[in-house]
């Protein structure tokens, strides 16, 4: 068992799926939980059925000041942070390219990107103190090109180059960097891909995702010593491999 006890966690997009399950998972292993999204009424709930150890705070991601306020808010009422997930993100709308909105593909890259710069800027402060660590949400989409989803395939390689940079310039610092590629998992992001019917993920099973869960399981082990290997890299639970170290059960 991972025991995080006497550290504080900041989750973004904690409203709902991977966010809203790791912040459950972070608790149970020990840790006091802010969970940030941009309406309060879901992570309010959240939180109160979580416990003292969780706080809600609203927070957009796309707001630098919005952001700043989060962080000084959960350090403040815990005192310390340790730990940050950089779960925000949205792939809405898919669109081939030359069908794209120009101002809703750049909407993709002020949460995808921006947004987990805005995060990352802002904790420095705060993690230095101690050290910690932060997990950004990275994507296979990072590495590969799929039909209808240049904003998030390009907003997703970007966040892994600034996950290698934070590690390069962060590590003196006591500060871990980490990405997370947990494959397809069944959140309403997916429903939502399977809805456009652009490319061969739209046409995946449900049965074929993973659970939030599962995604929350691997991203507290990559908040514990063990995973320091993996620092500034993107750590997979697509393979067997990944999700026996991650602590998870083998797919079917």
């Amino acid at each position: 068992m991972i025991d995080l006890t006497g550290r504080t966690a900041l989750v973004t997009g904690a409203s709902r799926g991977i966010g809203a399950a790791t912040a459950r998972a972070l608790a149970a292993a020990g840790a006091r939980v802010a969970l940030a999204a941009r309406s309060t009424g879901a992570i309010d709930e959240i939180a109160a059925r979580i416990g003292d150890v969780a706080m809600a705070v609203r927070c957009d991601v796309t707001s630098a000041t919005d952001v700043r306020d989060a962080v000084a808010k959960a350090t403040a009422h815990f005192g310390t942070l340790d730990i940050v997930v950089n779960n925000a993100g949205t792939i809405d709308p898919v669109a081939r390219l030359e069908d794209s909105d120009p101002a809703c593909w750049g909407a993709v890259v002020d949460v995808n990107l921006k947004g987990v710069y805005h995060v990352m800027h802002a904790s420095f402060p705060a993690l230095k103190e101690r050290g910690g660590v932060i997990v950004n949400l990275s994507s296979g989409a990072a590495v590969n090109a799929l039909e209808g989803w240049s904003h998030y395939c390009a907003t997703k390689a970007a966040v892994l180059a600034l996950t290698r940079c934070a590690h390069k310039e962060w590590a003196r610092h006591g500060i871990r960097v980490v990405g997370l590629s947990p494959g397809t998992v069944a959140t309403d992001m997916q429903a939502l891909i399977r809805a456009s019917g652009v490319n061969a993920v739209s046409q995946l099973d449900w049965s074929a995702h993973i659970t939030p869960d599962e995604a929350a399981t691997a991203i507290v082990y990559l908040c514990s010593d063990a995973a320091r290997v993996h620092d500034g890299g993107d750590f997979s639970i697509k393979t067997a491999e990944g999700r026996r170290e991650a602590g998870l059960a083998a797919c079917p």
